[in-house]
């Protein structure tokens, strides 16, 4: 219900006139707020509403968190947010922009961007790519790395706060019987006390941070040719003061929902990458779980409104719902290891099958080229010299994959080992990795014509790998014959070699 001010307000920025390159004006309403695009501009204004988490009740109160909204963003998304922009009561009792009169209410000033380049549009369109995903996960850890911390409370409170507000949700409607929510609730509760102590560690260490909050897909666009983080929750800090991976869940989760898993995949283990945050990966099921129940908490409640959309949003409710339960299913961790000579596709495949392996979002992916590159203090795509491949470095980059695949199998998740693996010493180390936990684990061997793999090492471009023709000269002469792991065709289509993959049935040790 619009108040009288409100109405004014609306009409106000509705009018063309009121804006100096605009014929028309467009209005999209959300729960909590409306956005006018007019011309090159576009503006925010929030709803007067009082609700148990946000107060906008007042003009002043809409100003300041407009205010904050602009401080906020303009961190993760810069050119966009232009400012606040105060509505006055002009002598004549019309309203006008940032006059001397009475404050009328408030609105976020932003440059207007093309609605195509919102990544939820483009993952509809299918413009999704790897390139823009991984920048998108570096931007995240980027603004992750500076985001205040908070040590307001343990880890374990601070998502069963959530926890409380999603069984209070769902109790608001009538889309799920009291025996549905009590069982759902029960599922993550147990999840909850079972990486407690994780979560208390993460939140010692100073992972709970003022985050972004609400990093889905929608609120990520393209702008200006970089990813843009935007609208993040800026009206209640608690509800923003989160653990990194939690923010970070919300992304995955929304990948993963609209059938995307390969982006989910790459997008954590990019994040990872940089992050000094392994002992997190574990917890990803069930931050993305948390994140799906939000989602259908929210959808379910919408749907008691009634209206035209209830049958659609009832249906969003129960999806949701469905995913979170299935991300809460535990899943046997294994270790999958990709060999071959340079060339061979391990990387391609490694990335391509690393999302059906093991529970969402998937493996965590140990690539010798990054694990190289991450110890020398580089970026993937820095080349590296000549001595940063002698004998006694490739020995310790082998030695860190293996320590890196342990830490991640003992805690229950699943990895893809990507290496040459051309030494019997590096393989079965990396073996024993699984075998030492009495975990499941199948090596692969990619081989290809020589030929074929000198064209496809002299043809590439980018990526992390340092590998040049004398590399792989080298690496034949050493010839990988004796290789006892499972020998696939690397000359054929990735997809195929992913299907033989996902096909075998690793061995279990006894």
């Amino acid at each position: 219900m619009l108040t009288e001010d409100q109405t004014a307000a609306v009409a106000f920025l509705l009018n063309a006139a009121t804006h100096r390159d605009a014929n028309k004006v467009e209005m999209i309403e959300t729960h909590i707020s409306r956005v006018f695009l007019a011309g090159e501009r576009a503006f925010k204004m929030k709803r007067a509403v009082k609700l148990p988490y946000a107060d906008f009740s007042t003009a002043d109160l809409r100003l300041a968190v407009c205010k904050l909204e602009v401080e906020r963003n303009s961190m993760t998304a810069p050119g966009l947010y232009l400012g606040t922009r105060r509505l006055t009561r002009a002598p004549n009792d019309q309203l006008e922009f940032d006059g001397p009169g009475e404050l009328v209410d408030a609105v976020v000033e932003m440059r207007r961007f093309d609605q195509s380049a919102l990544l939820d549009r483009m993952a509809l369109a299918g413009e999704l790519t790897p390139k823009l995903m991984t920048d998108v996960a570096r931007t995240i850890i980027r603004f992750h790395r500076g985001a205040p911390v908070s040590h307001s409370g343990t880890g374990t409170a601070n998502l069963g706060h959530v926890l409380d507000i999603n069984r209070a949700g769902f109790a608001t409607s009538s889309v799920f019987t009291n025996v549905e929510i009590e069982a759902f609730d029960g599922l993550f509760r147990n999840a909850l006390a079972r990486h407690g102590s994780l979560l208390d560690s993460r939140e010692r260490l100073g992972k709970i941070r003022r985050c972004h909050g609400d990093l889905h897909l929608r609120n990520i666009c393209r702008f200006e040719g970089e990813p843009r983080l935007f609208d993040c929750i800026e009206f209640n800090d608690q509800i923003a003061t989160v653990d990194v991976l939690y923010d970070l869940a919300f992304l995955l989760m929304d990948l993963w929902y609209r059938g995307l898993p390969e982006f989910a995949n790459l997008v954590v283990n990019r994040y990872l990458d940089e992050a000094d945050d392994e002992d997190g990966f574990i917890l990803l099921p069930m931050l993305m779980a948390i994140r799906a129940a939000v989602r259908s908490h929210v959808a379910a409640t919408l749907a008691e409104e009634g209206g035209d959309n209830k049958v659609k949003l009832v249906a969003e409710a129960k999806s949701y719902f469905e995913l979170a339960r299935l991300l809460l299913v535990d899943c046997p961790p294994r270790l999958v290891a990709l060999g071959g000579m340079s060339g061979s596709g391990k990387t391609t495949v490694a990335e391509a099958v690393a999302a059906h392996i093991g529970a969402p979002p998937g493996a965590r992916i140990v690539e010798s080229d990054r694990v190289r590159k991450s110890l020398h203090g580089v970026p993937a795509e820095t080349r590296l010299p000549a001595r940063a491949y002698l004998p006694e470095v490739s020995e310790r980059v082998y030695a860190e994959m293996a320590w890196r695949a342990g830490l991640i199998l003992s805690q229950g998740g699943s990895v893809v080992a990507d290496a040459v693996f051309d030494r019997p010493s590096d393989r079965q180390r990396i073996e024993r990795s699984a075998t030492e936990r009495h975990l499941p684990f199948v090596g692969f061997w990619l081989e290809a014509d020589p030929d074929l793999l000198w064209q496809r090492v002299s043809e590439r471009k980018g990526g992390p790998s340092d590998a040049t023709i004398d590399v792989l000269s080298r690496q034949l002469r050493r010839n990988g014959a004796s290789v006892s792991w499972v020998k696939l065709d690397a000359a054929r289509a990735p997809a195929r070699i992913v299907a033989d993959i996902l096909a075998f049935s690793p061995h279990q040790p006894g």
